[in-house]
């Protein structure tokens, strides 16, 4: 059901920052062939005079990449900036990127931030420059749901084409459309309509871990790997000795690998960190349901740690966070499964 208070708030006057790492939104025509980022933050608010309506936007230019050379050392940086800055009076804060990876680079910060203020993560799926370009609109919607007062405590959330996605559960589902941006098995927490935000639901908020030092995050690489029918096993037994501190395993269905990785997985599970995800778009992994070799709670039994419903790459960069956070053993299985499940539910 939507939120009752729904009617348009005097935001003109609510200042936004607005955080820019560079992306598509930014891209306009390369010398050497196709587009790559040009543009800063204060060109693209100067390209959207209807900002002015939605807040007042001060504009902070982190960078110009691509999404998929931003880092997590970066996001621990963007982090810090806009706790910082949100505690001077700000609104809430609209950050521009590639969307590539919005959904990790909104995870984390949602994972990050203490802030109550909203973190708005956002960027377009075609250049500056196309005919039809998407980001003008985007960064407007971006900027409205930043400055509602409607959008206090939802944390960090996702807004293109007018949807308004929790950063739990967002999903980059499509490599070209507009509506490339979807959350399976629940949908978007929101649309902005008619210059307003529209709000129907709201996720538990968690509280913030602690922001690793950039040094404790080069420390903590964590391996990812999605295995398919048939896979022998042998990147498992490989992970130690390639100085990996922890792994993540995109298994089949509710959490199933083949029979003959099962004693691989427990082995690696005595050595290091191991989450067990799924490749399914939509649904956790299972705990207590099958119990053949290679099922879930065979796995977990071998001291695997039940995923939730984080996809393979969030389950990754928690993973890295909690071991970036000095945790191990059981203190950091527990921190992992008290943030894994993403939404509420009856825990029997």
């Amino acid at each position: 059901m939507a939120d009752a208070v729904n009617l348009r708030q005097p935001a003109a006057g609510r200042r936004v920052l607005l955080v820019s790492t560079g992306g598509t939104i930014t891209m306009t025509a390369a010398a050497s062939g196709g587009i790559a980022p040009t543009l800063t933050g204060e060109d693209l608010v100067r390209a959207v005079p209807e900002l002015a309506g939605a807040a007042t936007v001060d504009v902070h230019s982190y960078s110009t990449k691509p999404g998929a050379s931003l880092t997590l050392e970066d996001l621990v940086r963007i982090a810090e900036l806009i706790d910082l800055r949100l505690a001077d009076g700000y609104a809430g804060a609209v950050v521009v990127q590639g969307t590539d990876t919005i959904e990790e680079t909104a995870f984390v910060l949602d994972m990050l931030v203490a802030s109550e203020r909203p973190v708005v993560v956002t960027g377009a799926m075609r250049g500056a420059a196309a005919p039809g370009a998407d980001g003008p609109a985007n960064l407007l919607a971006a900027a409205t749901v930043a400055a509602s007062p409607l959008a206090g405590g939802l944390g960090t959330v996702v807004v293109l084409n007018d949807e308004v996605h929790a950063a739990r559960h967002v999903q980059k589902s499509h490599t070209s459309a507009p509506s490339a941006f979807a959350s399976p098995g629940s949908g978007p927490v929101g649309h902005v309509i008619e210059g307003r935000l529209h709000l129907y639901a709201r996720l538990p908020r968690l509280a913030a871990l602690p922001r690793p030092a950039i040094g404790a995050i080069e420390g903590a690489p964590v391996a990812l790997i999605r295995v398919a029918l048939g896979d022998d096993g042998r990147l498992l037994g490989a992970l130690p000795g390639l100085g990996y501190r922890g792994a993540v395993i995109e298994g089949m269905g509710a959490g199933h690998l083949p029979a003959g990785l099962a004693e691989l997985l427990g082995t690696l599970a005595g050595a290091m960190p191991v989450v067990l995800a799924t490749r399914v778009a939509a649904g956790p992994v299972f705990q207590g349901t099958y119990g053949f070799p290679g099922s879930e709670m065979d796995l977990i039994a071998r001291g695997a740690i039940p995923g939730g419903y984080y996809a393979g790459g969030k389950a990754c960069l928690l993973l890295r966070l909690l071991l970036a956070a000095g945790l191990v053993g059981e203190p950091l299985k527990a921190a992992y499964i008290a943030r894994c499940n993403g939404m509420l539910f009856d825990a029997g």
